[in-house]
Order: structure tokens, then sequence, then C-alpha cells
């Protein structure tokens, strides 16, 4: 299927658009500060003296030469003033050498504090965000964009910090110019001006692009990941895919490559034209120094420092307006972070949220609840009633896609109904605090996350305060049976788990469910929910797992969801789904007799084990 054909010009960022984004900067720098104050202010101080350095060893080079030249022609040779300004330039040398040493240091250091504190925000930022944000394509492209260039965040500090520097540098560097030779200002305008048009021409396209092809870049990075993954190495083997994914790969990133191509062609050939222009200034400029000199209008000390001065102006002022663009550009991304951070989740902060009760009394009420995908009209569930009592166990019945997880998601707030409400011991949930809301319940998902981490971790993520709490670990690796797997690792609950790193244990999918398991039971929630939890398991060991389940959550309030009727038949009550409406609900007996869908899909399933 042939792609879109992107637009360049279509996505460009104009110059304008560039300048504003700097708007962020003075909060950027107010974030780096507060990672390490002594480091920034350290910093300060150096690029402060290293600023004003450049001209003061111009000046007593002039004064060295002027001083060569009058030993020269001195009858009596008195050396002594010439050693002090070499010394002098000598010590100056040394001190330049060693602000720009303390400069490199300081700049890596509070870079890298600064990286950690921005990815560390961004992770957190991510958890505050609710599911339906994380889920929209448009919010994800934000997010990728949030998390680029974290180096690149380090580089603008550098960036910014030296340009600040560099106008210490040009405004002295043009004070002493001006003092010999106020004509050479045109010049040097005339020289930089081409390099300030060719900045401006180019400005934000390199950013335009790079957020024009965000979903694209994905892409290619899922790309790489089924590839040359042992996740889908099997798939991959079996089926022959590797070249399919390298052509696709390849396929995209060609029609990337092309766009940076003409992009950088464009940019290096307008760059070209214009220095030429920039450097016939800069030796008209030269010219002019020599032929005063020649004249006798300057000494040779005043023509080594009004040369040097206006080579490094014009290094510096060139220097000074594509760095600028540079930053422009690095702004557009520090935007992005900071609109991802200013994010701010659905629930409404400002209104006062009530206390959760302690246990709950009644228990849940789904009332005339419907839902819908944002940007979509079909209705995922609709007109749903129903009741979850306090201590009871209710199971989620109904084929794929009938709305067992959807109603999950919403009991947990995940989402919020599209329309009808989710009721508490009778008070709207969305009048509680959801993060504590969230607290109330230990769940294990059909796509539980298999964390590359210890086995420890792993069942701690349930309640990872309790990380340290041996006894708490043990009690829930034994409810859930994950005790066998602890028993069977090298290193017990410090095995390292997964193949991602050295020394990591693959374990199989119902090893991977029973840790999974052991963490809802370690959270020790009011409410737990088993989305398919036990699909992984054999007959045996699924049955023995849910007896144990009721047993252990005896007074307390659980869902259950799962394909299997001989399991789902234990729960107090049955409610079953179809096309995201309830059907019906009631005790195993109770449907038996209804003769509905309930039956008829536990009779199908019968029927295969006979």
């Amino acid at each position: 299927m042939p792609r879109p054909k992107k637009s360049l010009e279509a996505n460009k960022v104009s110059f304008k658009g560039s300048f504003e984004s700097l708007r962020f900067v003075p909060r950027f720098f107010k974030e780096i500060r507060k990672v390490n104050p002594m480091l920034f202010y350290a910093n300060l101080l150096a690029r402060t003296v290293n600023a004003v350095l450049p001209v003061i060893i111009l000046v007593v080079g002039k004064l060295i030469i002027d001083e060569v030249v009058l030993q020269i022609s001195a009858e009596t040779k008195d050396l002594e003033r010439l050693w002090w300004l070499v010394g002098a330039e000598f010590g100056l040398a040394i001190l330049s050498d060693l602000m720009s040493r303390a400069i490199s240091l300081t700049d890596g250091l509070l870079g890298d504090q600064y990286s950690i504190d921005t990815s560390v925000r961004i992770i957190k930022k991510t958890s505050e965000l609710n599911l339906d944000q994380l889920e929209d394509a448009e919010f994800y492209d934000k997010l990728e964009r949030a998390r680029q260039q974290t180096t690149g965040r380090v580089g603008l500090m550098s960036n910014i910090l030296t340009q600040a520097e560099d106008l210490v540098v040009i405004f002295t560097l043009l004070a002493g110019v001006v003092a010999f030779e106020p004509w050479l200002i045109i010049l040097l305008v005339v020289s930089v001006v081409p390099t300030i048009i060719n900045e401006i021409k180019f400005s934000g396209t390199s950013y335009s692009l790079a957020r024009s092809w965000t979903q694209e870049r994905r892409e290619l990075d899922y790309l790489r990941y089924a590839g040359a993954s042992d996740v889908t190495a099997k798939e991959v083997k079996l089926f022959g895919l590797s070249n399919y994914l390298a052509d696709r790969f390849k396929n995209l990133s060609d029609t990337y490559y092309l766009m940076s191509k003409k992009l950088a062609k464009q940019r290096a050939g307008w760059g070209s034209l214009f220095n030429v222009i920039g450097t016939g200034a800069y030796y008209g400029a030269y010219l002019l120094i020599v032929y005063r000199t020649v004249a006798g209008i300057f000494s040779l000390g005043d023509l080594t420092f009004l040369s040097g001065s206006f080579n490094r102006l014009r290094s510096k002022l060139q220097g000074f307006f594509t760095r600028f663009t540079a930053i422009t550009e690095s702004a557009l991304y520090l935007q992005d972070y900071f609109e991802f951070l200013d994010l701010k989740y659905s629930e409404n902060s400002e209104k006062e949220k009530l206390a959760l009760p302690k246990k709950i009394k009644k228990g849940f009420e789904f009332k005339n609840v419907g839902f819908k995908y944002p940007k979509s009209e079909a209705w995922v569930v609709r007109n749903i009633n129903f009741e979850l009592k306090a201590g009871e166990k209710l199971a989620f019945v109904g084929e794929n896609g009938a709305g067992k997880t959807t109603l999950i998601k919403l009991l947990l707030r995940f989402y919020e109904p599209t329309e009808g409400e989710i009721l508490l011991d009778d008070i709207p949930v969305k009048e509680y605090d959801q993060t504590h809301y969230q607290q109330y319940f230990g769940v294990i998902f059909q796509d539980f996350v298999k964390f590359e981490l210890t086995l420890r971790e792993n069942i701690a993520m349930g309640e990872i305060e309790e990380i340290k709490n041996q006894k708490r670990i043990d009690s829930a690796a034994e409810k859930s049976l994950a005790n066998e797997v602890v028993s069977g690792l090298p290193r017990g609950y410090d095995q390292q788990l997964g193949k991602r790193f050295k020394q990591g244990k693959d374990l199989s999918g119902g090893q991977w469910q029973k840790i999974a398991i052991a963490r809802a039971y370690m959270k020790d929630a009011e409410v737990l929910i088993l989305d398919e939890p036990t699909s992984a398991l054999d007959a045996r060991a699924e049955t023995e797992a849910f007896d144990r389940f009721i047993k252990l959550t005896e007074g307390k309030t659980a869902v259950i969801i799962s394909h299997r009727f001989s399991t789902v038949r234990i729960a107090d009550r049955i409610m079953v789904l179809k096309n995201g409406a309830v059907l019906e609900i009631g005790t195993h007996n109770e449907l038996m007799k209804n003769d509905k869908l309930y039956a008829e899909l536990f009779n199908l399933q019968a029927q295969g084990y006979q």
C-alpha cells in the first residue's frame, strides 16, 4: 500500500514560530539551576572570565608586537617590559585553558544531572495521565517528541550559555575595533549579513522534518524491534518475515533520507553562496587594515590587534547567528517537553475530593453506563446496569469483544464513562481522588507486564513500598504458588528474570502468571480483579489457583474474567455480556436454567472435555 507523500512545506515551522519558542528558555534555566545551583553558578563564573580573556590577550599581543618593534630600533635594549608582557600573555593563555576546561566539566556534569531529572519527570508525568490520553496517537506523538532530544536539551543549555559568553566577547572586541577604525564595522556587518539570511531561510526546517515524521520514526523503531528481538524471533523465522520487515524498514528509511538529503543540499548550496559574499567583505576589511598600516596610520601592533579582532568578531558573529538557529530549533523540542509536562489529566483537580471509605459497605453499582473511545462513534459498551456487592465474587463471561475488559477499565477509572455513572457505596466514584481510588484495587491483566527485573521486584510491584518486607513477599508467593518458581531458581528471589540482561532466566508462561498473581496478593487490596489470570496454566494448576483464590479472598470483593467455565462457576454470580450489553446475570445454576448464551457456551465447552 503506497504511503501518502509528505510535504515539508506543509509542516514547516516559520521563523516567527521558532523565535516564539524561546519563551520557554527562562523556565528551562530555572530547572537547570535547581538541579545543582553550585555547578550552575560555577559555570557562569567560568564563562564570564573566559569571555573577557580574548580581547585582553589581543591587547597584550599588540603591546608585545609594538614593544618588539621599539626594541629593534632602540640603540639600548631594555627587554624587561617585553618579558613581563610575554609572561602575562602566557598566564592569560593558561587561565583561558583552565576556564575552558572548567566550562566543559560543569557543562557535562550539569547536562548529565539535568538529563536524569527530565527523564524522571517524564516517567512520573506519564503515570499521572489517563489511559485514553496515552492510547491516543496524536498524544503519543507529543510524548515521543518530549522524550526525544534529551541529549539535545543538554546541548541547548551549553549553546545558550555559549551565546551569552560570546555576546560579552563581541561587545569587548567591538569596543576595541571602534576605538581604532569605526569604518570596519560597516564591512563587519556586510560580512555577517549573508550568514543571518541563510539561517533565517532555513530556520526550523530540521525540526519541521522531525516533527512531521514523528509517527514514522516510531514505526521505524518498532520495525527494528520486530525484526531483531527474542520476543518476535520465532514468528519471524517460522513465517520468513525477515526480508519483508527489512524491506519495509529500508523503504521507509530511504524516504526519510531523501527528504533529509534534499534539505541538507539546499542548506549547503545557499550557505556556500552566502559565504562567498561574507568572505569578500572580510578580505575587503583586511585590505583596508593593511593599507593603513603601510601608510603609517597603524602600527604593526595595531595591525595584529585589528586583524585578529576583526577575524574573531566575524567568526563569533557568524557562530552567534548559526547557533541562534540551532537554539531556536532546540527550543521547539523544549516547547514540546514543557507542553507535555503541563498537560492536565481529565479529572477536575480543582474540586475537593471525598475521602474513600476504609471498608466497602454496600459495593459498586453501574447505572446506565456507556463508553465509546474519543473520536469514535461506535459504542464499546452501553446501557450497562449491575451491582458488584461488597464481598461478592462476580465473574464476567462473554465472547471476545463483548466488553469485559472495558468494564474493568471503567471500574478502575482508566477511562471515564461517556454516559451514565459508577457508584461506590451510593457515591459517584468521580467524587473520590482518582489516585487514592485506584489504590483500592489489586489487578492482574491478561497482558500483564513481565518486568525484566529480579523476581523479588516482580512480586513487590504489587506494593513496591513493601519490597523489604520479606514475610509479605513470602506470603504472596505462597498464596499464588509462585514459591514453587522461587525454589527452582539458582538465586531465588534475587534471580534476574528475562533474557535482556546477563545471568537472566526466562520463565514459562505459567511461571510468569504465578508471579503476576502474587502481585495481587502482595497488595492486599480491598478489591481484586483477575482478567484471564490463569490462561497459561494447565487445568489442574488453574483449578488449584482458583480454589486457593476463593479461600484466601474470603470477605473481599473480586471480579473474575475467564473463558473456562469450570472456573467461573465457583463465583457467587456470573454476568454474561454480548455486543457490549448485559445479556443475563445470576448464579451458575440460574443461568443454566435460563438456557441462553451462558448455557450454550458452557455445554459447548463441556463437550470438548468429553
